[in-house]
């Protein structure tokens, strides 16, 4: 069965999440999806000063907001985690291309953390009774293709990131990875485990709504619910920017909802700070 593994700070619940639109970057999801059971660790300690702590994540997508996200976190003091894959972009090249070193050195620079979403954003279908997974890569020499790989297989595709990541940078990931899509399995947890990966999903909470069409959940409407529900301990997601949406989330939307949470008492960290994850600080 097709899983949209959802990491919550608090109880799981049903979510609407995902596009009703297929993109060049981020195909869609269903309307309707189903949220794995997961346990709810205790969130981090927050500094005396702070009401609690939010994880903001994101994902590449087509990068056209890239450069808004990174000035509106300096802007605002705040270290997030990126969840990289080699996907196409506004620029006509390529997220994890040479022409992108400049923006993840200076990422790595400014303190953020990192971690794969597969090389060729590899979604994954199912688990075959034969042992293998059928995934679909949306990029590269197969991309838009079933195959059906073995659990090394699709551990070598988590890597690839960390390799290319170590080229552009000369810094090796953190130790987790995020499914395209949010899809997993037991067998596809199992091979990053395997390899030195956690899997990193978030918070029902947590889905900023960016893949959604703007037409039916624009900006303010997301914001409000997300500045109404999040709590302490939620893993946010968004994305770095989505073809298909026509009133892009982020310009509208990013600076005011960390200013907002600021206002109510939050502070922000990376995944390394968040119980799931300190444990396993140490690179894969």
């Amino acid at each position: 069965m097709m899983k949209r593994f959802i990491f919550a700070g608090h109880a799981p619940a049903m979510l609407l999440c995902a596009s009703a639109m297929l993109s060049p970057a981020h195909a869609a999801a269903p309307a309707a999806v189903p949220v794995a059971p997961v346990a709810s660790p205790v969130a981090s300690p927050a500094p005396a000063a702070c009401k609690g702590t939010i994880y903001m994540t994101f994902d590449t997508g087509s990068q056209s907001q890239a450069q808004l996200i990174a000035d509106v976190l300096n802007k605002r003091h705040v270290k997030a985690t990126f969840f990289l894959a080699n996907e196409k972009t506004t620029r006509g090249d390529y997220s994890l291309d040479a022409s992108w070193a400049p923006y993840w050195k200076a990422r790595v620079a400014e303190g953020h953390a990192f971690g794969t979403h597969t090389f060729d954003h590899v979604y994954w279908k199912k688990d075959l009774p034969n042992g293998l997974i059928q995934v679909k890569p949306q990029f590269g020499k197969d991309g838009g293709k079933l195959a059906s790989i073995t659990d090394q297989q699709f551990c070598e595709e988590l890597r690839r990131v960390d390799t290319r990541f170590q080229e552009l940078t000369g810094r090796k990931l953190d130790p987790f990875w995020r499914a395209p899509g949010g899809y997993t399995s037991p067998r596809t947890l199992a091979a990053g485990s395997s390899c030195g990966y956690q899997h990193a999903g978030w918070a029902p909470a947590g889905y900023s709504g960016d893949e959604l069409p703007s037409d039916k959940y624009p900006n303010a409407t997301l914001l409000k619910k997300a500045l109404a529900n999040l709590r302490s301990g939620d893993i946010f997601i968004a994305h770095m920017g989505i073809w298909s949406r026509k009133d892009a989330w982020a310009p509208a939307n990013l600076d005011a909802l960390i200013s907002g949470l600021q206002d109510k008492g939050f502070c922000f960290a990376t995944l390394r700070e968040h119980p799931a994850y300190a444990q396993k600080k140490g690179q894969p």
